[in-house]
């Protein structure tokens, strides 16, 4: 492992070695423990879209880790201004010793790890968002012990989330169904990797058969950053696409509600179900800052993982 892409480059075990090292280092932020095992280290944090959570997450996270993360702003940068991003790549890597982006193309991320010498970070792209669906599979780990038998429920947009959560799902040994309109469904390279899984990948554009019997249940929302042009136009698309009481009927009594924030109650997610659910939802995003320690460990400083 030596970046973080996307997660159809992880294995298996390299998942789940990160969910142990995450838990590893929960424990040791709970009970004030120090880890400062990226001591001298500076992680590179490029930022093409904003962020409340990605910022704030990976900052504390290199704090804690004894590291140094510096924020870089596409108003700090020449990328998109004349200067190829494999110069940058070149350039920073004489400077750091990892870097985290967020930006909007998957091959701006490719190229970096492509052209630079250390290891790279994806904080999200148009394509996916690893960093998070580690998380939710960390805390899917803490709430239900065990991914054997389960089965995971996307309903919406088939963005950057879902084309991580099918994977990531399907990885562990998951189920996965999906549902979202025709004309938002997952990328084709998602559903390509799918036909490896047989029966344990479906989609559908009907919520009700999607949840049955699921025992946790995603989405995100319907209009992702970049995408407000088109708010009108989803909320007519995505009309019937919402986690409500309807939707918790058709899943298992306990089943999980998680959502990657920010959430637009009243859309995606009923006020109801979100605030019955807050907790696991907050517990999601709190292991956004364990799950990418642990890659920062992972990718930084290898031989302490």
């Amino acid at each position: 492992m030596k970046h973080l892409l996307k997660m159809l480059d992880l294995s298996q075990q390299e998942i789940f070695e990160i969910l142990d090292l995450a838990d590893k280092l929960k424990y040791q932020t709970k009970h004030g423990i120090p880890h400062p095992i990226l001591q001298g280290k500076t992680l590179g944090m490029i930022f093409q879209k904003a962020s409340t959570r990605t910022r704030v997450s990976f900052e504390t996270g290199m704090y804690q880790l004894g590291g140094y993360p510096l924020f870089l702003s596409a108003n700090d940068l020449q990328i998109g201004r004349g200067e190829p991003v494999q110069d940058t790549a070149r350039v920073l890597s004489r400077y750091l010793d990892g870097i985290m982006i967020r930006t909007f193309a998957q091959k701006e991320v490719e190229d970096l790890a492509e052209y630079g010498s250390i290891p790279i970070i994806n904080g999200l792209t148009d394509f996916c968002h690893p960093c998070q669906v580690l998380a939710d599979l960390l805390t899917i780990r803490e709430k239900k012990d065990t991914f054997d038998g389960l089965k995971m429920c996307y309903i919406g947009d088939g963005n950057n989330m879902a084309n991580s959560l099918i994977v990531g799902g399907l990885k562990v040994g998951m189920e996965v169904s999906v549902a979202c309109p025709d004309d938002y469904q997952p990328d084709q390279q998602v559903m390509d990797f799918t036909k490896q899984y047989g029966n344990a990948f479906s989609i559908t554009d009907k919520p009700l058969e999607a949840a049955a019997n699921a025992d946790v249940i995603l989405t995100d929302v319907w209009s992702s950053m970049g995408m407000e042009s088109e708010i009108e136009k989803r909320k007519i698309a995505f009309a019937g696409y919402q986690i409500n009481d309807d939707v918790m009927a058709a899943a298992h009594s306990d089943a999980m509600v998680m959502h990657c924030l920010p959430a637009h109650r009243g859309e995606e997610i009923t006020e109801k179900v979100f605030e019955a659910h807050a907790s696991e939802i907050f517990d999601e995003a709190e292991n956004r800052l364990h799950a990418q320690k642990a890659v920062m460990v992972k990718l930084m400083m290898p031989e302490e993982a």
